[in-house]
């Protein structure tokens, strides 16, 4: 047994030093060798610069992954997420030695309540998904503290694929509405789903086909008057965010993507981070604990009687807090606003720059992303949208969402957001359209220039190898 003395650098052993593993640790558990290979570290190194530059990320050039907000991640935050004074904080720690950053995230909740128009934020939540999640814990509670029983929550078709997974996880029975035929929410559908028995309403504004939802006052109204609370999914935050705020538009409760909107590291598996704002009257069951703002300075207290309790443990993921953090004060209110209305822009620059070769469905003036079809390609020349994303990657560019929303046959969903730069764009409108005249054999073959070509996608979801090991087992 090894005990890990004051001094971090000295190993004490005690006179027994394999008793403890040869009693406990069952056999079959137990390895001879470690399995490590016998490389010099050259090769290493090497090895995974080349995976390195096999990668693309927001680094590498336009990101227009639509509905999942991309955008650049600028060094300056990188820089103070990674200051001692913050990577060195223990959760174990004091109250009083960690006073700096509790007042950061005080600060953040307030920043984050303002841009959206809520009187109370919780930054627990890991990412978007568990933000959603945390949110339809705090509907269920709101409503069983009034003594009512709500277990239906309504979708709308076009809505992202966690919410209803959300919703049912929370224990609620999802009712899915259709789009109208401008893609927007079909109000007569809407009221007559709503009940008594609603919950709440789950709703992205602009939504995920990129419009602005016209009849939102009427939606909210529509909600409230059979009791439910009206939900807003926070990945669309980024189109309009100084300009107005879903509080305003009647929203109850919201949640954010950090990773998203205000421009912390995405993808990968994480870490991400999904806050959720609420009005007034779903304060008392954020979770717990709180940040208040005492005499003294900062302190975290255990919530409300009604708190749905802890959801993270300790706090959250707070180093993307503070990239968040720092980029909304390097922005500043107009800072915000431009990047919101740049986006926009720039989402419409690009699909005037597309439609003529890919069917752009559903209204204009689209928001920060738009959906393209490539239906008109594959009655053509059998070409899909999956073709076209693989065919992209030989182009260097990254391909957008693909097959989402599913009301959009062939979908492609672009989102270029506002760090695309008008070259950017023009470069990847051409390239669109160069891939819409090729031979049909060379797309449905594509990539060429990718590590690994086409992949049998059902198998992989079927027969994941998640390891070497795993690998070389199945060998």
């Amino acid at each position: 047994m090894f005990v890990q003395s004051r001094a971090p650098t000295k190993i004490i052993m005690n006179d027994e030093p394999t008793k403890v593993g040869d009693t406990y640790v069952p056999k079959e558990l137990k390895r001879e060798t470690l399995c490590l290979p016998n490389l010099p570290e050259s090769e290493v190194v090497r090895h995974y610069t080349r995976l390195a530059s096999m990668n693309f990320g927001v680094d590498n050039g336009p990101y227009p992954l639509g509905s999942c907000t991309m955008k650049y991640n600028p060094k300056y935050a990188d820089r103070i997420a990674s200051l001692q004074k913050f990577t060195d904080v223990h959760p174990y720690q004091d109250v009083s030695t960690i006073q700096g950053t509790l007042e950061m995230m005080y600060n953040m909740e307030r920043k984050l309540a303002q841009i959206s128009g809520m009187d109370a934020v919780t930054l627990q939540p890991a990412a978007g998904a568990h933000g959603e999640h945390t949110a339809m814990l705090m509907v269920r509670a709101y409503h069983e503290s009034k003594g009512e029983t709500r277990d239906e929550v309504i979708v709308p078709d076009s809505a992202h694929g966690t919410n209803p997974a959300s919703a049912a996880m929370a224990g609620f029975k999802v009712i899915e509405i259709p789009s109208a035929p401008d893609g927007s929410t079909d109000m007569d559908a809407l009221k007559a789903a709503v009940s008594s028995r609603t919950a709440a309403f789950m709703l992205t504004n602009p939504n995920t086909l990129g419009i602005f939802e016209k009849n939102i006052k009427d939606i909210a109204k529509t909600v409230h008057s059979a009791g439910a609370l009206l939900y807003y999914d926070g990945a669309n935050l980024n189109a309009i965010m100084g300009i107005t705020a879903p509080g305003d538009m009647g929203f109850d409760i919201v949640h954010f993507n950090i990773h998203k909107t205000f421009a912390s590291p995405h993808g990968g598996g994480g870490p991400g981070s999904g806050p959720v704002g609420v009005k007034k009257k779903l304060a008392p069951f954020l979770p717990s604990p709180i940040i208040s703002k005492v005499k003294d300075g900062f302190v975290l207290e255990p919530g409300e009687k009604h708190s749905i309790g802890k959801v993270r443990a300790f706090y959250g993921n707070i180093n993307v807090v503070l990239r968040g953090y720092t980029y909304i004060l390097r922005m500043g209110s107009d800072g915000l606003r431009n990047a919101a209305i740049k986006a926009v822009i720039n989402s419409n620059y690009l699909k005037e720059l597309i439609k003529d070769v890919y069917e752009v469905p559903y209204g204009d003036p689209k928001k920060h992303e738009f959906v393209a079809s490539a239906s008109k390609l594959k009655k053509e020349k059998g070409i899909k949208a999956s073709d076209i994303a693989k065919r992209m990657i030989d182009h260097g560019i990254h391909p957008p969402t693909i097959y989402f929303p599913m009301l959009v046959d062939e979908a492609m969903m672009f989102e270029p957001t506002e760090d695309c730069s008008l070259d950017d764009m023009k470069r990847m409108a051409e390239v669109l359209k160069t891939i819409a005249e090729e031979d049909p054999e060379i797309v449905l073959n594509a990539p060429y220039n990718a590590s690994v070509s086409r992949v049998d996608e059902t198998k992989a979801a079927k027969d994941a190898i998640t390891s070497v090991r795993y690998m070389n087992r199945k060998a």
